[in-house]
This record gives C-alpha cells, structure tokens and sequence, in this order.
C-alpha cells in the first residue's frame, strides 16, 4: 500500500470525514463551533497508580519537543510562532487537567535552517521525549534517528514526528511523520523516499477562485523560495499544477530573504514584458512586500491578482499598507478575525500572545497529539502511554480536522479539499469566499495531480 502525504502548505486534523460538510456533488462548507480540546477525565486518572512508562513519560510528566528554524541569521525567528504555541498549549493543557493524567512539560530545539541541528534537534528528543509536536524545520533530511530511536527497553521503536509542516522529502516519507499542512509526495508504505519522475497531488482550488472570478485567462509569474534546495523543489508541483488549470507562466525566478528590495526589479520587469496579470509568491511575506512595493515604484500595470498562501497571512504582511493592498491569501483553517466561530480557534487565541500562522498549524499538531493520547488512555489506561503506542494511536486516526477548525484529512498524508480565501483590503485580511464565517468550502475538484520530477524541474528555474 501507498501513503499519500502532501505538498508544502496548509493543515489537518479531525475525526469525521464529513466535517466539510459535503454535500452529494462533492461540494460544500464545514465550520461553527467545534469541540474544544478535552482534558483528561477524572474517571481516567482517579484510583490509578501512575508509572514511568517509556522515555519522554514519568509518573508526573509527559515530555514533548518541538523543533522550529528560528534562530538563522537568514531568516531570525522565521517559525517562533510554532513554539510560541506549543508552550500555549502547554499551559493550556495544564491549566485545564494535564494529558495523560499528567502535566505536559516542552521542551525546545532551534533547527536554525541547518540540516546538522535538525539532526541533533532529533538526537535530543530521542533522549527525553515522547514525541516531536508542532514543529517545522525545512531542512532535515536526515530522519534516521527520528526513524530508529531506541525506547526505554531498547527496541528501535522510532519517534512520532508530529510536524505542522515537512519541507523535506525525507522527513515527509518517514512512517514516523504526521503532518498537518499537506505534501504532495506519494510515499511507498516503506518510507523510502520516492525518486524520478512521479505523480504528485496539489491543491489548486484557490486557481479556480481566481480565475471564476478575477481573471479567467492567468498569465503569471512565479516567486519561487530559493535559499534551499528543499523549498525549491517543493515549488515545482505548484507551478506545474496551476499551469495543468490553464496558467500560462511567463517565468519562475528564485528569490532570497538576503534580497533587497532592489533585487525585484528585473522580475517586476519581467511581468511587464510578458503582459503577466497574475503574481504568486511561493516564498514568504517578506518577499511579496519587497516584489509589490518595488512594482509600485516602477509603476506597474495590468496585474489583477496578487496571490499568495498562508505565508502571507501575518501582521507584518498586513502593515505593509497600501503597498499589499488587494493580495489575495488562501488558508485551510479558520481565520483569526473569526474569534467566537469555533472553539479550538477561541483556545489557541486565549493562549498565544500574537497569533501567527504557522503557529495554528502547530497547536493543531499538538491537538492530535492529545487526541492520540486520549484514545490511549480510553482503551488502555493512563499506563498505556509509550512510543509504540502512541504511534499506534496516530496510525489509527485517518481524518483530523482539529475539533472543526480546519479543513479535514489524514494526519499520514495528502491533502485537505477545504479553503478559505481572504484578500487585504485596508490593512485587513477581509473573508472573500465563503460568505459565511467560520466556515470553509469543501470540494473534491480542488486537488490535482500531476507527474513530474521534481528534482528535474528544480534545475530549470532562475
């Protein structure tokens, strides 16, 4: 069997297939309250003599890391957000009854963009926790130790990567691995990585939006994150399934977070050129600031979508005024100007000093982890709780939509077919579609699949 895992963008969680609320033409919304994370109950805990039970797990604690790039001069607190909210979590789950009929204790690892700390980052958990949760290190292709790691009785049991996003081929392959935002890699059930020329599945629903309703003709040029080898080839997919929905590019040009805004010129230049009316940043926020303010400097014309993903939904993005104005912003999950439309939602703005993006995807992560927990506990008892078992429990849980925040789909792999699109108007991220809030819309037609090597079609961009 295959494990279908997913490209580089967007989230997870749930456990009713139906919670987009489909309706029989594959169509629909999902949202509205939702199942706030549940604590532990008293019948679980009470009367049990709780033990150490594995590595990561005492009579008192239960041990969880989450490894983030923050600390890279390239990119200096790129995901803080992820950590930011699995420590949220942490005291939230505290506050609110403990996991496993224990107190949640985190620890940290700065991956710093270093495929040598990701590796050590693993090393680390492997000698104190019971899991990585929430992370979101872009450059770890040694997954070894995440694969083999010896439990308390010496079994090379392996770690559960609990990821809110995977960058890298390896680690989105890896049977350890559970991630919330997709991939589009179809991973053998091994976990070898896959080679060559391959089908690829993408999410492409926020095309359609665009061209239903903006412009039905794209043409368009492609900002491609280049500073690693990983975010490059992760952005091969995207480009070739917009091209499969009719998008005509007029090129593909990598871009730096050394960049100066002064770097934008000659691909501003070239969407002037090619008659492009169309611009998506693959990258991040930064570089789609940088590319809008120099297109205004050089007075550009004729552009009618500025696109970007969740990369994009951040306030530094928002404060650039003016300049973004008009940016369309895909996300699967519920947006956080909807405070009040679901429960988990309402937690995790309760919990984290300034919500980020990223940082959703990690609380999301760590509520599978609960869930997982919770479904050990339940069957098993509170001294259930160990590696095999927890990878066991993830295992069986097929569709998570994180109590209803967002859009549904194996923890394992593959993608959610729910959206939301946003646009910046005023300085605010303003719901375009679906009308109501907090919901999403739902369909099948929005993924895709499309057979390329990835690694090929890496080398062919500027």
């Amino acid at each position: 069997m295959k494990r279908y895992r997913w490209l580089g963008l967007l989230l997870v969680l749930g456990l009713v297939a139906a919670a987009c609320g489909r309706s029989d033409d594959n169509s629909g919304g999902t949202g509205g309250g939702g199942t706030a994370t549940t604590t532990n109950s008293n019948a679980a805990c009470d009367g049990v003599a709780l033990q150490a039970t594995d590595t990561g797990v005492t009579a008192d604690t239960i041990t969880i890391q989450v490894m983030a790039d923050t600390g890279s001069p390239l990119a200096p607190g790129l995901f803080q957000g992820n950590v930011d909210a699995v420590k949220g979590f942490e005291k939230y789950i505290n506050d609110n009854g403990g996991l496993g009929c224990r107190k949640l204790k985190v620890e940290t690892w700065d991956s710093k963009l270093d495929p040598g700390e990701a590796k050590n980052g693993q090393i680390n958990a492997c000698q104190t926790a019971l899991a990585m949760v929430g992370g979101n290190s872009l450059f770890n292709p040694d997954v070894t130790t995440m694969n083999t790691c010896a439990d308390s009785k010496g079994a090379a049991t392996g770690l559960a990567n609990i990821a809110a996003l995977a960058n890298d081929i390896n680690e989105q392959c890896s049977n350890n691995s559970f991630i919330i935002q997709g991939i589009a890699e179809d991973c053998p059930a091994s976990g070898t990585p896959p080679t060559g020329k391959r089908t690829q599945t993408a999410f492409v629903g926020n095309v359609q939006y665009y061209q239903q309703n903006v412009e039905p003709n794209l043409v368009g040029l492609f900002l491609v994150p280049g500073d690693l080898p990983t975010t490059v080839q992760s952005a091969t997919t995207n480009i070739a399934a917009q091209e499969s929905q009719g998008v005509k590019w007029v090129g593909a040009y990598k871009v730096s977070g050394r960049d100066e805004q002064s770097a934008y010129t000659p691909r501003v230049q070239a969407v002037a050129s090619g008659s492009a009316n169309y611009v998506y940043d693959g990258s991040n926020d930064v570089a789609f600031i940088k590319m809008r303010a120099e297109s205004k400097a050089q007075n550009l014309q004729g552009v009618k979508v500025w696109a970007c993903s969740l990369a994009c939904y951040t306030d530094k993005f928002k404060a650039a005024g003016s300049d973004v104005d008009g940016t369309y912003a895909w996300m699967q999950f519920i947006p956080f100007e909807e405070k009040g439309t679901n429960a988990e939602l309402d937690n995790y703005l309760a919990s984290v000093g300034t919500p980020d993006s990223f940082g959703a995807q990690a609380w999301m992560a760590a509520v599978l982890l609960q869930d997982a927990v919770n479904n050990i506990v339940q069957k098993d008892g509170p001294n259930a709780i160990t590696r095999a078992s927890l990878l066991s429990a993830l295992n069986g849980i097929n569709s998570f939509d994180a109590h209803g925040w967002m859009g549904a789909k194996d923890p394992k792999g593959g993608f959610s077919n729910c959206m939301v699109m946003l646009q910046v108007e005023n300085g605010e991220f303003v719901r375009k579609f679906p009308a109501d809030k907090g919901t999403l819309d739902c369909n099948a037609k929005y993924l895709t699949q499309v057979t390329i090597d990835p690694a090929v079609e890496a080398q062919k961009i500027q």
